[in-house]
């Protein structure tokens, strides 16, 4: 994949979706969100905080909403990508620019801002993994070994 650096150059190498990409984006850019671009697509956030994301793919297009679960969602237009796994995050999907209805875009975007604002987020699981020490390890690991080995972080 690609590295994007800019909204625009994500709407250009999704050009099959670009008129919608342009439509969802400047229905957000009247929002007080500020645009970036993480992990190459575009990402609107709040104080630093990731709110909403533009994404395309091969057969539709969309909006995740990071902390889409708190959405009330009158209309029935979300969906957990990963049921069981996406605890949070919830995305509007479409397929054509027909399917746009900017004031209810526009409703869940605002929805999404004012969660923010009341500081509703699932904070990711981040369970400690136990790390099994080889007995053979354990043998040759003294005090001061044991102690250092210790204070390493997990994935070293």
């Amino acid at each position: 994949m690609k590295k994007i650096y800019s909204v625009e150059e994500y709407i250009e190498e999704n050009a099959h979706f670009g008129e919608a990409l342009s439509i969802l984006r400047k229905i957000i850019n009247s929002t007080e969100l500020e645009e970036t671009v993480k992990w190459s697509a575009p990402v609107y956030t709040l104080n630093n905080k990731n709110v909403i994301g533009l994404g395309a793919f091969k057969k539709h297009f969309g909006i995740w909403f990071f902390n889409g679960v708190f959405l009330k969602d009158e209309h029935n237009l979300l969906v957990n990508a990963q049921e069981e796994k996406t605890k949070a995050l919830r995305q509007m999907r479409f397929e054509s620019v027909s399917e746009i209805d900017k004031n209810i875009v526009l409703a869940y975007v605002k929805e999404a801002i004012e969660n923010q604002k009341l500081g509703k987020e699932i904070k990711p699981d981040r369970r400690k993994k136990e790390t099994v020490i080889p007995i053979e390890l354990q043998a040759v690991l003294t005090n001061d070994l044991r102690t250092s080995f210790e204070n390493l972080s997990p994935y070293k």
